[in-house]
């Protein structure tokens, strides 16, 4: 019930929103075949159990320090367990908002306050690549592309799924919510779960903190490549934030000082920051 269909149409170059675009006078009879195909094949997928999807997902006691988030090892708050490092949006604005960063929404060590963090990682799990292969085998590319748009699909939907239960059910900071499917896809909840490598934390490596937190390779049976791309392919994983006016964003471009402090933050060089925030970066590598 919380599969967000469109990202699957887009991924066969059918653009449109689920359900508009069944009705849709140029692409609609394609659409139609394609969601009949992907239903009678998901059908499958849970009847003959194809997948097994797994998921961890942790919280900790955090505060913020300027653009970091500090994780504490236990609620005295005393030693710190990690410290997340963010960038800020480096826009010059017509209006009064501010520039962003996600350490904004985790109140600051001096406030007093006690504040938390969450995390997650799900997979539509191992089966998926097996799957891939079978029909690659048989040089069935249709059921094959078929399978991994249906898993990626499983995979933000279980990612759905276990996020409304964070708010629901484990942080139960929004109990008594209730939203139907096309609000949860519309994300009008309180609460966001942004992933490292997205626009408002776009730095990939991030996510070897997340998953030394989660220990995601032993709960979930995800691990990370050289290149911090999630194994299994159909995976998700994020930060979770609870804050009433917490929203997506994205970082855009940042000037050299925000690196270098950046790069001080992590005890990494300024080049090896450059080289994985590059589409990011507000000038040339190397310039002065």
């Amino acid at each position: 019930a919380r599969i967000d269909w469109s990202p699957f149409f887009h991924t066969w170059e059918l653009q449109g929103t689920y359900p508009q675009i069944l009705k849709d006078k140029m692409v609609g009879e394609a659409a139609k075949n394609l969601f009949r195909d992907a239903t009678d094949m998901l059908e499958k997928i849970i009847a003959e159990k194809w997948f097994r999807p797994r998921a961890v997902i942790g919280f900790w006691p955090a505060n913020s320090d300027t653009d970091d988030i500090i994780l504490y090892a236990d609620d005295n708050r005393q030693a710190e367990r990690q410290r997340l490092h963010f960038l800020r949006q480096q826009m010059q604005r017509k209006n009064s908002r501010a520039n962003f960063c996600l350490s904004d929404f985790v109140a600051p060590a001096e406030s007093g306050v006690a504040d938390y963090l969450g995390g997650f990682a799900v997979t539509a799990g191992e089966g998926v690549d097996a799957a891939v292969a079978k029909f690659e085998a048989a040089q069935d590319d249709y059921n094959a592309i078929m399978v991994k748009a249906l898993a990626d699909r499983l995979a933000e939907a279980f990612a759905e799924h276990m996020h409304e239960r964070v708010r629901r059910e484990f942080w139960g900071y929004a109990a008594t919510e209730d939203l139907d499917n096309d609000a949860l896809i519309a994300e009008r909840y309180q609460g966001i779960r942004p992933a490292p490598g997205y626009p408002a934390c776009p730095d990939h490596t991030e996510k070897r903190l997340l998953f030394g937190l989660l220990d995601a390779e032993q709960n979930a049976g995800i691990r990370l490549s050289e290149n911090f791309a999630m194994l299994p392919a159909s995976s998700v994983s994020g930060f979770y934030f609870s804050h009433p006016e917490s929203c997506y964003f994205g970082v855009g471009r940042i000037d050299k000082d925000q690196v270098a402090d950046y790069a001080a933050r992590k005890g990494e060089t300024i080049e090896e920051i450059e080289r994985w925030l590059a589409p990011n970066l507000n000038y040339e590598r190397g310039a002065g």
